[in-house]
Order: structure tokens, then C-alpha cells, then sequence
């Protein structure tokens, strides 16, 4: 069995084909994100990979669309979305497959 910390890990990812890692794979990516109220993420899509959020605590806006709590949304490629934290959140992210460099700004 082998330990390791969250806090060690870079922005929350700490499953996927980057250093460091608890597992290195380029079949998923794995992180858990936390967010202040207000923060911003710009629009934007991926080409190759789905991505799975899972709202564990708080509230966010995406697309103009209030999630909770519970809520889980899967955007499919080219699906594209902008993120504002609506109030301090944790969020679990997976993206299948892990795809390097797969992250593309959108005018939405």
C-alpha cells in the first residue's frame, strides 16, 4: 500500500498522464477541484474527451445553469462550457480519455 496527499498533487488532478500522479494512465484523468465563490473558468471544449463533474459541495453556474450539490453533468466532445463557483465548492472531475493538451477556448 502506498500514500500520498491530495496537496501534493497539481490543481486537484491526481489520476492521469501527468507528474505527479498516483496513477499514470492516459485511459482517464482524476481530480478533485476546489473553488472560491466567483471564481471564473472561460469557455471552453475538448475534441477527444468526455467530461464527467460531480458537484460534491456547493453551487456552481454552467451555461447559464444553476448545479447543486449531488448533481452530476457529462459533457460529450465539442459540448462547450464556461464555470463560475456560485459559492465555495468542491468538485470531482474525470475525463475519459485522458488527453493531453485537450482543452480549447470558445467564444460559446
Amino acid at each position: 500500500m502506498k500514500l500520498n496527499n491530495l496537496k501534493n498533487m497539481v490543481k486537484g488532478w491526481f489520476v492521469g498522464n501527468f507528474e505527479p500522479t498516483v496513477l499514470k494512465t492516459d485511459a482517464v484523468e482524476v481530480g478533485v477541484k476546489k473553488y472560491k465563490k466567483n471564481d471564473y473558468e472561460e469557455a471552453h471544449y475538448h475534441k477527444i474527451a468526455t467530461e464527467i463533474t460531480v458537484i460534491v459541495k456547493g453551487r456552481v453556474e454552467m451555461n447559464g445553469i444553476e448545479y447543486k450539490e449531488g448533481d452530476i453533468i457529462t459533457l460529450k466532445p465539442y459540448e462547450i462550457t464556461d464555470f463560475e463557483a456560485l459559492e465555495d465548492t468542491t468538485n470531482v472531475v474525470v475525463k475519459i480519455p485522458a488527453a493531453k493538451d485537450d482543452k480549447y477556448l470558445s467564444q460559446k
